[in-house]
């Protein structure tokens, strides 16, 4: 019997941080990168969700990923185009 390798699932815009020594474990959120005026990009929106204060890995993680829909939400809107004509 060989063991099957699992692929882990891409969360885009969602990362897990466990660090033992500074007792830090949660899901970070980054979404809506901008362009900077030195030329590097940063998220303008970022927030962590720790699993002690949400009730558990998977709760922060559903926090996470709702926290994600609101606000990648805004963006996802089409715009309707005017279109003026000559008269």
């Amino acid at each position: 019997m060989s063991k099957s390798r699992i692929r882990p699932i891409r969360r885009r815009g969602i990362s897990r941080i466990d660090q033992p020594s500074t007792r830090t474990h949660g899901w970070f959120v980054r979404a809506g990168f901008s362009k900077r005026p030195d030329g590097s990009y940063a998220p303008r929106h970022r927030k962590f969700f720790g699993d002690a204060g949400h009730g558990g890995k998977r709760r922060a993680l559903r926090a996470a990923q709702e926290y994600l829909a609101i606000v990648q939400g805004g963006r996802r809107k089409a715009r309707a185009r005017k279109v003026r004509r000559a008269a």
